[in-house]
């Protein structure tokens, strides 16, 4: 009998303590899970901070290296300027009509040309030339190179060059209009109507030029990565 009321008094004792147990084990998994989660945010904080401090960073080399760029495109435009306009000015010059207006022509043709590639490496596809990298077609990487660098390639080919060409056939329109007043003795000036003719060549070659650029991209800048291919073997022999 004693036993058995040991055993029954023994019995809520047991409970009680399993019931303590129970509830010191939930206590102890809601903590872990609170931790837990505040460990999470600490940590998704600590990433957010670090994702913004390279975002900075990015955005601070970004700007350096627009500023970098802009100093770079224009003293490159203000030495080629100065060179080809002083080239061209003199040697046009001292040629007869027919080779200055031959000239005329072809600087042009330069302008429309280099800002038909500017267009056609800004609108061309990436992974056409990935697919003929995988083949191994020549100018294929260089190509790629071109695209990634649309930006550049576009602002140098569009803005550099195309301006130069336009101030070089300002400046030689003006001459040949000197040597057509002077070769058959006319009074009038004929600057203004060479200068108008000189514009609607070029702009009409560039507006016709823009949808050669935007049908003809792949094949376009392919063209060019090809030349940059052959340029590039040509240095790696030497």
């Amino acid at each position: 009998m004693k036993e058995k009321t040991k055993k029954e008094k023994a019995k809520p004792q047991r409970e009680e303590s399993e019931k303590i147990k129970r509830e010191m084990k939930k206590t102890i998994r809601q903590e872990s899970a609170k931790t837990e989660k505040e460990n999470e945010k600490e940590i998704e904080e600590v990433k957010e901070k670090i994702e913004q401090k390279k975002r900075k960073k990015e955005k601070e080399k970004k700007k350096d290296e627009n500023i970098k760029w802009f100093i770079e495109v224009s003293i490159m435009t203000f030495i080629l300027s100065m060179v080809f306009s002083y080239i061209s000015t003199n040697g046009v010059s001292n040629l007869s009509l027919i080779p200055a207006i031959l000239i005329l022509v072809a600087v042009i043709l330069v302008g429309i040309i280099f800002d038909i590639i500017g267009v056609a490496v800004t609108v061309a596809d990436e992974n056409e030339f990935h697919a003929k990298a995988t083949k191994k077609v020549k100018g294929s990487k260089d190509s790629i190179k071109l695209i990634r660098n649309a930006p550049r390639v576009a602002n140098i080919c569009a803005d550099v060059i195309g301006d130069i060409c336009g101030v070089l056939s300002g400046a030689i329109s003006a001459l040949i209009a000197v040597k057509i007043a002077d070769q058959f003795g006319l009074n009038f000036d004929l600057q203004f109507l060479l200068s108008a003719l000189v514009s609607a060549l070029t702009v009409g070659g560039k507006a016709l030029g823009k949808n050669v650029a935007n049908s003809k991209s792949t094949e376009i800048v392919h063209a060019v990565g090809m030349l940059f291919n052959k340029f590039s073997r040509k240095n790696d022999k030497r």
